[in-house]
């Protein structure tokens, strides 16, 4: 073998060599990068979770909001992702504990039930203004002695929590906005920011308070972080 060809053939050799150590290390990252993910959102390949949807206001058990469908959509999408299996089950028939599969409710508490045994049972410093009449405090949250008002189409607030009541759980992911559009600004925060989440929180309990601003103009897209508000949300309300 002369010179030139022993140089070819070391070229392909180092070149196969490369391709595969490339290979292998992008397959190592993506599925460390998925048993995160599975990890946080409580997901292994082939199990089973439920998305707990609400109603429309006026509707009936069965009428979901569309910025709630944009909402599941993008849920569904981020369920697949980890190689899991989601069954809808509407608000007022999901009547079983929690801890045995994740789940992911989303609504209010005036357009769903479960929400509002969710934010009773594990969240009882949240407090919701339920009232339908009109004025200022309608749909308003208070948490910690601050209230956060409800202003259609130019602020509106929502809860994005994690909750978990033991080591062993599977969690419960919480969306409750003050409108359908914080719901789905709530889901895309989620779905967006796991990983950073997971840095951060591991695999304890969170509740977030979102704001989302001018939807009006963007959407569920333009969502700030209004203030970490587990302590205060996971403690009994403070006295009016």
């Amino acid at each position: 073998m002369n010179d030139d060809l022993r140089n070819i053939v070391l070229g392909l050799v180092a070149a196969g060599i490369s391709a595969a150590m490339g290979w292998f290390a992008r397959t190592y990252l993506w599925r460390r990068t998925l048993r995160r993910k599975q990890r946080f959102f409580g997901l292994p390949t082939h199990s089973d979770c439920l998305l707990v949807v609400n109603r429309s206001a006026g509707g009936g058990d069965w009428t979901v909001a569309r910025r709630d469908v944009f909402a599941l959509l993008e849920l569904s999408a981020l369920i697949k992702d980890c190689g899991a299996h989601a069954r809808i089950v509407a608000h007022d028939t999901a009547e079983q504990g929690f801890g045995y599969r994740t789940e992911f409710c989303v609504g209010g508490p005036v357009s769903n039930q479960r929400m509002a045994a969710h934010l009773r049972s594990l969240l009882p410093g949240i407090e919701v203004n339920t009232d339908s009449g009109p004025g200022p405090e309608r749909g308003a949250f208070r948490v910690g002695g601050e209230s956060y008002r409800w202003e259609r189409g130019a602020v509106e607030h929502v809860i994005v929590a994690r909750l978990t009541t033991g080591p062993t759980d599977r969690p419960v992911f919480l969306s409750s906005g003050q409108h359908s559009i914080a719901n789905q600004a709530a889901v895309r925060y989620l779905a967006r920011n796991h990983a950073k989440l997971a840095r951060s929180y591991g695999d304890d309990t969170f509740c977030l308070l979102l704001k989302v601003v001018n939807s009006r103009a963007y959407g569920p897209d333009v969502v700030e972080l209004v203030s970490d508000v587990t302590r205060e949300a996971t403690s009994p309300p403070l006295p009016a």
